[in-house]
């Protein structure tokens, strides 16, 4: 993996270990070598993984809507910083820049990023590795959900176990590095008698 696009909240949130987690993760994968692609803003958790990058000396691509460059929330430190139109096209541009992505703690805009990429896969757009960093347990609700979507017949087992999470930064980058993404399709055809 080169680049690792990183989804997380434009706010600190209210644990003061989100916004340690989300510098250690920028300068992690910096000192590993890899780029980061985020959303391009120098505000909250998605700031502090570029600067935490960035002081590694890694190379961090922002990839941010017009409009909010014109709040004036775009980080002016970055190696690069691309500017769309609309908030698909962040996506859609973040996905063809990298080679895997991870969810940091975040809100509405985390959590659609996140599926949208989930989605992809299980369509199979991409073979993606997509993890979650579940700092302090944010993403354990999350899990269950999903556990509940798999025991209900919404969501096949195979695609749940596209969703790589670990408390730590080391153990979610070596199961991204060794993931294999499902070689099933998403639907199945079922035999009537």
């Amino acid at each position: 993996m080169k680049r690792i696009t990183i989804f997380c909240g434009s706010s600190f949130g209210s644990n003061s270990a989100y916004e340690i987690q989300a510098r250690k993760l920028g300068r992690q994968l910096a000192i590993e070598n890899m780029d980061v692609v985020y959303g391009g803003a120098k505000v909250g958790l998605m700031g502090a993984v570029a600067d935490g990058a960035l002081a590694e000396g890694g190379q961090v691509i922002g990839v941010l809507p017009k409009f909010l460059e014109e709040k004036e929330v775009a980080h002016e430190g970055l190696t690069e910083l691309i500017l769309v139109d609309t908030m698909l096209e962040r996506k859609t541009k973040m996905n063809d820049l990298c080679d895997g992505a991870i969810a940091l703690p975040g809100g509405f805009g985390t959590l659609d990023e996140l599926f949208e990429m989930l989605t992809w896969g299980q369509l199979g757009l991409h073979q993606k590795p997509i993890g979650i960093l579940n700092v302090d347990g944010f993403y354990d609700h999350l899990m269950k959900l999903l556990d509940v979507m798999t025991e209900h017949g919404l969501l096949k087992e195979t695609n749940k176990d596209m969703v790589l999470m670990s408390d730590t930064i080391d153990d979610l980058l070596l199961k991204m590095k060794t993931y294999k993404a499902p070689q099933t399709g998403k639907w199945i055809t079922k035999e009537t008698t």
